[in-house]
């Protein structure tokens, strides 16, 4: 079975990074992306920069649950 789980590769704030995210969560972001007229490396970077103490992809993943 596939998994559901996707890791992939992005910049974000000028750093390669990797996030393991649902496709769900990825589509969100890159809805939420499209809708404010930014990249998608944008919008990550901007959640990693306002993010305290919760890894990248919770943090990714807190806007599109919301």
């Amino acid at each position: 079975m596939k998994s559901l789980v996707a890791k992939r590769s992005i910049v974000a704030a000028g750093h390669k990074t990797s996030v393991s995210l649902e496709d769900a969560f990825w589509e969100g972001s890159k809805e939420i992306a499209r809708g404010r007229n930014i990249t998608l490396s944008e919008l990550v970077g901007a959640i990693d920069s306002e993010r305290q103490h919760s890894n990248l992809a919770c943090a990714r993943s807190s806007p599109i649950v919301i």
